[in-house]
C-alpha cells in the first residue's frame, strides 16, 4: 500500500508540475487572454508574473489537490487512480467516453443556439486550445472533482452517517460539484462576450452553461469516485480535444 501511495503522490506531482507549466506559458503566449486584453497596464512584467503564477499555481493547487486526495483515501476511494484496474479502464476507458462526451458538446450546443442570439461558443486558436484542453482537465478537475466532491462527500457522509446511505451522499457530492462546475465557468463566459452581470445573459444561455458542464461534471465525477482522478482527467481532456481543438479547427475553416 505505501508504494501504491508513492505511485499515486508521484503522479499527482507530475499532473500539478505540468498544469503549472501551461500557467506560465499562457502569460507569455500570444493568445488573446485577459492579460492581453486588461487596458490598465500590467502590474509587473511578465517573468515576474510567470513565475508568481508558477508558484500559485505549484503550491495552490497542490495543497488544495492534497487535501481532496487525503479525503478521497479516507472515504475509500481510490485518489490518483484505482490500481486494481488496468490501462485500458484508466486510459481507455476515459478516451472513449471523453471522445462521446465531446460529440455531445457539440450537437447539444447546435440545438440550444436556435433559443438565443449569442451564437455558438468561442474556442482558444490552435494549438492553444490543446493547452487550454490539457490545463483545464487538470485544473478543474482537480478542484471540482478531487477535491470538491471529496469534501462534500465526506461531510455529508458524517451528517447521513445514521442513515446509512454513502452511496446516495456520494451522488449529491456529485452533482454539487458539476454544479459549481457549470457556475464557475460563467465568469469566463462573461468576460469573452464583454458583459458585466449575469443578469446580461439570457436564462437559456444560463441553463446551456450549467447543463452541458453539468453533465459532463457528473460523468466525470463518477468515473473519479470509481478510478480515480486520473480518469476524470482523461474525459474531460478527451472531450476538451473534441470540442476545443477538433470542432475549433473546423469553425475556423
Amino acid at each position: 500500500m505505501r508504494e501504491e501511495a508513492k505511485k499515486q503522490l508521484k503522479i499527482y506531482s507530475v499532473l500539478v508540475f505540468v498544469l503549472a507549466i501551461i500557467s506560465v506559458i499562457n502569460v507569455f503566449a500570444s493568445v488573446p487572454s485577459q492579460l492581453n486584453s486588461l487596458q490598465q497596464p500590467l502590474p509587473a512584467s511578465k517573468p515576474l508574473l510567470a513565475l508568481a503564477t508558477f508558484g500559485i499555481t505549484l503550491i495552490g493547487y497542490g495543497l488544495i489537490g492534497l487535501l481532496g486526495y487525503y479525503l478521497a483515501k479516507k472515504l475509500g476511494w481510490p485518489g490518483i487512480f484505482n490500481g486494481k484496474e488496468g490501462w485500458k479502464k484508466l486510459f481507455l476507458r476515459p478516451l472513449y467516453i471523453g471522445l462521446i462526451m465531446g460529440i455531445f458538446l457539440i450537437f447539444a450546443q447546435k440545438v440550444f443556439v436556435l433559443f438565443h442570439n449569442l451564437g455558438e461558443l468561442p474556442h482558444p486558436p490552435f494549438p492553444f486550445s490543446i493547452l487550454a484542453s490539457m490545463g483545464a482537465g487538470v485544473g478543474e478537475e482537480l478542484i471540482f472533482r478531487l477535491f470538491l466532491i471529496s469534501f462534500w462527500a465526506l461531510i455529508l457522509g458524517f451528517i447521513f452517517k445514521k442513515f446509512n446511505r454513502q452511496g446516495i451522499v456520494n451522488w449529491i457530492a456529485i452533482i454539487i460539484a458539476a454544479l459549481a462546475f457549470g457556475a464557475g465557468h460563467f465568469p469566463n463566459v462573461m468576460f469573452l462576450y464583454g458583459l458585466t452581470s449575469l443578469s446580461q445573459l439570457p436564462i437559456i444561455f444560463i441553463i446551456e452553461i450549467l447543463l452541458l458542464n453539468g453533465i459532463i461534471g457528473v460523468v466525470a465525477g463518477k468515473e473519479f469516485i470509481k478510478y480515480g482522478f486520473i480518469a476524470a482527467v482523461g474525459v474531460h481532456f478527451w472531450a476538451d480535444i473534441v470540442w476545443h481543438v477538433i470542432y475549433g479547427l473546423l469553425q475556423t475553416h
